[in-house]
């Protein structure tokens, strides 16, 4: 795309970054062009991604002004170390994500995301290049390429892109998933003779897990970059969502914990019922240590704790019930026996009371019992 060169800003007095681009004799439309995209990188601001400060031409070459970063590129790393640990790998994919996010959120696509534009700086931050410019060398109405021509490199380049789709945020996520797997295991995920057949390799032929070819990662990181790598732009998660899933832990693959068990307190019981309210179930002793393991309930497993629990109170009522029909016999038995005491003594009385006719006579003098005098 150009040659960059360190330069000199004469009026604030920095050292700076001057890309000078490939295209020459470019045309006022082209220039109009480059003069909206430099405009647009400017606006960009974030800690991960290379300032624009200013653009113009020299010589009918068009060139950007940039922050200048002192360090190195991931692909000078790489010739240095081969590759990168798991840890520093996570850190890198993390910070680039966050700068692409930033980017994506302005609407702005990269669409040459490789290890040659990633630069990490002096205290090991990274730094993302060349925003806006791919997508101004890209377009035929700039002049600079050939009609039909792609911008990018085959080996990190989005199967929809090989396609000659448009670029968009997923084909920046999926150059990164390329990046970050190069990253771990020396080399990238698709690699063939000819640039051609390499493009083939991403549309058709599914990546291989970094684990099954001996890389010590996580199952959840491992499984995390093949869903960068997916073949379809939606299946691919967000810049923002792999930023914020590389700041965390998950790519250790560490279970996260299970959230602290708190029973829920007794309903309070009024005074006058107290005497009368069953036992509360016994709860954690008040000097229980903090981290004592909990026991959780599947939902069929508490359905069937609440039929057991209503089992006792089933038995109860049967029983009170058995023991009512026991009861009926001997109260209907106590009942007979009276009725039977009243009907005798009532007969009783009516047999053996003396005649009411023999006690008194109408017109004579009382009767009585004892000898007659001669």
């Amino acid at each position: 795309m150009g040659e960059v060169w360190r330069a000199t800003d004469e009026v604030l007095g920095r050292a700076v970054a001057v890309k000078l681009l490939l295209g020459e004799h470019a045309d006022e439309s082209a220039t109009a062009r480059f003069r909206l995209e430099a405009q647009t990188a400017a606006r960009l601001s974030h800690p991960h991604l290379v300032a624009v400060f200013d653009f113009g031409s020299w010589e009918d070459r068009l060139f950007l002004v940039m922050e200048l970063v002192e360090g190195r590129s991931l692909a000078d790393l790489l010739l240095a170390q081969e590759r990168l640990g798991p840890e520093q790998v996570a850190r890198i994919a993390g910070q680039a994500a966050a700068g692409l996010a930033a980017a994506h959120r302005q609407g702005i696509v990269h669409r040459d995301i490789k290890p040659g534009n990633l630069m990490l700086d002096a205290e090991g931050s990274v730094k993302i290049g060349d925003f806006g410019i791919a997508q101004f060398v890209d377009d035929p109405s700039a002049a600079l390429t050939t009609t039909g021509h792609i911008v990018g490199t085959s080996l990190y380049l989005a199967p929809e892109r090989a396609l000659g789709r448009t670029a968009g945020a997923a084909s920046d996520m999926y150059s990164l998933g390329c990046v970050i797997y190069q990253l771990l295991l020396g080399q990238p995920p698709f690699r063939s003779d000819t640039a051609t057949a390499t493009l083939y390799q991403h549309v058709d032929t599914p990546p291989t897990p970094l684990r099954q070819r001996g890389v010590d990662v996580s199952a959840a990181f491992d499984s995390y970059l093949l869903g960068l790598l997916a073949k379809q732009p939606e299946e691919r998660p967000t810049a923002q969502q792999v930023a914020d899933w590389f700041h965390g832990e998950a790519w250790r693959g560490q279970a996260e914990p299970l959230p602290l068990h708190r029973p829920a307190p007794a309903p309070a019981v009024p005074a006058s019922r107290a005497t009368h309210a069953a036992p509360a179930a016994p709860g954690p002793r008040a000097g229980a240590e903090p981290n004592t393991p909990t026991t959780y309930r599947l939902p069929q497993a508490a359905g069937h704790g609440r039929r057991a629990a209503a089992r006792p109170k089933n038995a109860r009522r049967r029983r009170s019930t058995r023991e009512a029909i026991r009861r009926r016999p001997r109260v209907a038995s106590a009942i007979a026996g009276t009725i039977a005491f009243l009907a005798a003594v009532y007969l009783g009385m009516s047999l053996f009371s003396p005649d009411s006719s023999s006690a008194t006579t109408p017109d004579g003098p009382t009767a009585t019992s004892g000898p007659q005098s001669p």
